[in-house]
């Protein structure tokens, strides 16, 4: 199945102002998810979060998004199988992966996550200068 994701408009000061894209945060971490929105919405991106896997893919499938960051070691639905959802499902869709690492470093997880389709991964902390320019870089 192949859905593309219309760009929208939204209000702003001083009248309408062009929505870059749609962006959807996975991560069960709150202030992961808080600074991500911040800075991606100061970019003209619309975002839109999930504590986990399993509500981002709910999330997902009501209105599609144009990349999904998501965060790969999380409760109920970790991110490598989210990953691989949208991958089958949404093949289109833009991923980026992040991890700060669990039992093993995060750096093995991210190369997990490449495998098996994320675009692009940063291990935590990350520069969210470098962040911001792969987003870029991914919607253009």
């Amino acid at each position: 199945m192949t859905l593309t994701c219309p760009h929208t408009t939204m209000a702003g000061r001083g009248g309408r102002r062009k929505i870059i894209a749609r962006i959807l945060v996975i991560d069960d971490e709150e202030a992961i998810r808080e600074v991500l929105e911040v800075m991606l919405t100061g970019e003209g991106y619309e975002v839109i979060e999930a504590a986990d896997g399993r509500d981002g893919m709910k999330r997902f499938q009501e209105n599609p998004f144009d990349l999904v960051i998501t965060d790969l070691i999380m409760p109920e639905k970790e991110g490598i199988e989210t990953i691989i959802d949208l991958r089958r499902h949404y093949p289109q869709v833009k991923v980026i992966a992040v991890s700060g690492g669990g039992i093993v470093p995060g750096a093995d997880y991210l190369t997990v996550a490449q495998a098996v389709g994320a675009h692009r991964v940063f291990e935590k902390p990350f520069v969210v200068a470098d962040l911001l320019k792969a987003v870029k870089d991914l919607l253009t």
